[in-house]
């Protein structure tokens, strides 16, 4: 199993733009996948976004991010990236990176919680209007 450790979060006005970022240890193999999900108060986890490590697969949520976001990664510092811009109030919430270690999930699969068998503690993200 992997460990995650989520940073960048912060208070940003309306059209302001923050970087995220998810730090990997552990051992994983080429197969690994990083997710990003969030979590606004008494809603549920959604997804933003994910990628598999080779970069094959990169999947963004069409409806709300799609177009804003970039999901990238770093191989040599093991460390994923969430670039968001334009950033409004609708995106407040409690940002997660997760991990994917098992099987070679497709990219209808990279868009489920239960895809990922790690998660990161959580970073909070909180858009000003």
């Amino acid at each position: 199993q992997v460990q995650l450790v989520e940073s960048g979060g912060g208070t940003v006005q309306t059209g302001g733009s923050l970087r995220l970022s998810c730090a990997v240890s552990g051992h994983f193999g080429s197969n690994f996948a990083m997710g990003w999900f969030r979590q606004a108060p008494e809603k549920e986890r959604e997804f933003v976004a994910a990628m598999s490590w080779s970069g094959i697969r990169i999947v963004y949520a069409d409806s709300y991010v799609k177009g804003r976001f970039t999901i990238s990664r770093d191989k040599s510092r093991n460390t994923g990236n969430l670039q968001m811009n334009s950033l409004n109030p609708e995106d407040t919430a409690v940002y997660y990176c997760a991990a994917s270690t098992r099987g070679n999930p497709i990219a209808s699969t990279l868009r489920r919680v239960e895809t990922y068998d790690s998660w990161g503690q959580g970073t909070q993200v909180t858009v000003s209007s």
